[in-house]
């Protein structure tokens, strides 16, 4: 039986235009054996938690620059609960400030990458909380 590769979908949500970002840790994870699902700019939260569902996916990247975060990704996770798909995993990256880390991270964001962060850490945390 062959093991199944980790899903990731990874997703620019609001208005935020810079995605160079979202694009390195997506071809990084791609790279790593990987099944990466890349949603383009401007992305809603019901269209990115729509299609985390349809594309079966186990963990949702989210990326912003533009200081929406703490409006955007909480509605993601909020969503998922909704659709009762709370097993995705919900990891994000951008500028985000650390007093707010922690504030994602109780509206069930696992995991919060800043610039900088070694590309292999991404990797090695999103196998971990994929479980496989």
């Amino acid at each position: 039986m062959t093991e199944s590769k980790i899903r990731v979908l990874i997703a620019k949500p609001g208005l935020d235009g810079h995605d160079r970002g979202a694009k390195v840790v997506a071809r990084a994870l791609r790279d790593a054996g990987f099944e990466v699902i890349y949603t383009g700019l401007h992305q809603t939260p019901e269209q990115i938690v729509e299609t985390a569902i349809q594309e079966d996916v186990d963990i949702i990247g989210l990326s912003c620059l533009s200081g929406a975060h703490m409006t955007l990704f909480p509605r993601v996770t909020a969503l998922l609960k909704e659709k009762d798909a709370e097993d995705i995993q919900v990891t994000a990256g951008g500028i985000i400030p650390e007093e707010d880390v922690v504030k994602l991270k109780e509206a069930g964001v696992v995991g919060v990458f800043g610039p900088g962060t070694p590309l292999d850490e991404i990797i090695e945390f999103h196998r971990k909380i994929a479980g496989k």
